[in-house]
């Protein structure tokens, strides 16, 4: 089912004039399609329920175990609001196995440094290639000169052209608040203001004294379990259901699920001698009610799923040196994340392939001419792929190229 699937993560989705006589480019990008449809032969009806059910029935047909269960259930979950019986939840824990990683397929991996080091590898790649990097320098909008962009305004009043632009901004930042309103079509915009961009994720990041003590016997040293994706509060699948309803209601979760990773553990330059980093994912937070926490309530918060983490790892709160946290208005101011949302947009049916990032705007290509989108918001979403960056750069290339620009 990957096999036959992963390949599309890889290609633009199709596209098909609305109108007019079809034009054999435009057959030719449906031919990944039509390769993943051969290949999911004999598999298809089962490759349908698991894109469409909710991730409590695919998870049952296949397991007995509750804990098992319910632990597999959250990276159906992880980033959404939706719960494990909301359908297309079973898409979500899909996306997290897709990929390759030096050769293995669905493997997740740590990068030396941090994630900061990927963002310095591609900073030294383009100025090695004669690029140049402005930092601390927000946009202020999009130029645009007889429909077709041509760079963009710095809110310092600089100005700096190009022959084309690319935003990998969300899509909703982009096209609302860096092009004029004028620019666009009103149906377009109304698209815009409706994509989800909900998140239920709050993000701590812990300076730890010392590695966790999951198993209670430990003598301190880093063991195989601690270079895993950890899973706490997710016994049972009612656990999980209970913390969605609290959402729901408009409460923080009691029981928020944590999902615990501790990048120390493989990668000693992320902490001194003894000491370790915990970065851990909760949910599920509304950010209706986390927009209004003062400082002291978003670290009464952390406190809390501390002591919680202190049921399964004795100690835990009180090895705990530092901590930031990282609710969803937080994540949207800090980084730009519309909503907080880390995928820049829900991984649901209606926001995925032909609809990413809306139906009527397939792929990366803006109606603003010379625009162009690269970031999780286009095909195939979130999770550091690179994929919605290389298509898009592979969309304007194209277009220079042919002499459209």
């Amino acid at each position: 089912m990957v096999d036959a699937i992963d390949p599309l993560f890889d290609v633009a989705p199709p596209s098909l004039a609305r109108s007019g006589a079809i034009r054999l480019e435009e057959l030719r990008s449906w031919q990944p399609v039509l390769q993943t449809l051969m290949g999911l032969r004999g598999i298809f009806s089962e490759t349908y329920q698991l894109l469409t059910a909710p991730i409590a029935k695919v998870l049952d047909n296949w397991f007995e175990s509750e804990p098992l269960k319910a632990s597999l259930a959250t990276d159906g979950l992880i980033g959404s609001t939706l719960g494990p019986h909301d359908g297309g939840t079973g898409y979500v824990l899909l996306h997290h196995v897709m990929g390759c990683l030096e050769g293995r397929k669905g493997a997740w991996a740590y990068v030396e440094g941090g994630m900061g080091a990927v963002s310095e590898t591609l900073a030294k790649a383009l100025r090695e290639l004669g690029g140049e990097i402005f930092t601390e320098s927000e946009v202020e909008k999009v130029t645009i000169t007889n429909g077709k962009a041509n760079g963009v305004q710095l809110k310092s009043g600089q100005a700096i052209q190009s022959k084309l632009v690319l935003s990998n901004a969300t899509v909703r930042e982009t096209l609302l608040n860096f092009v004029p309103a004028q620019t666009l079509d009103s149906s377009l915009l109304t698209q815009v203001k409706n994509i989800d961009y909900k998140s239920p994720v709050v993000k701590i990041n812990v300076a730890l004294s010392r590695i966790p003590n999951f198993a209670k016997t430990g003598d301190g040293t880093v063991q195989p379990h601690h270079r895993t994706s950890v899973h706490l509060n997710c016994e049972t699948m009612e656990v999980l259901d209970a913390g969605h309803r609290d959402f729901v209601a408009g409460r923080v979760s009691t029981f928020p699920m944590i999902e615990m990773v501790i990048p120390s553990s493989l990668d000693k330059t992320l902490a001194p001698a003894g000491g370790h980093v915990a970065l851990l994912f909760i949910q599920y937070a509304p950010y209706a009610v986390t927009v209004n926490w003062s400082q002291q309530q978003r670290n009464d918060f952390a406190q809390k799923v501390f002591k919680q983490i202190d049921d399964y790892a004795p100690g835990f709160s009180a090895s705990v040196v530092g901590y930031e946290v990282l609710t969803p208005d937080v994540l949207e101011k800090t980084f730009g994340l519309t909503g907080g949302n880390i995928f820049h947009g829900g991984l649901s049916w209606d926001q995925l392939f032909f609809a990413r990032p809306l139906s009527n705007m397939t792929g990366y290509r803006t109606p603003v001419d010379g625009l162009y989108m690269c970031g999780s918001g286009c095909h195939p979403g979130g999770g550091v792929t690179g994929a919605p960056g290389r298509l898009g750069a592979a969309a304007a290339i194209k277009d220079l190229k042919s002499g459209r620009l």
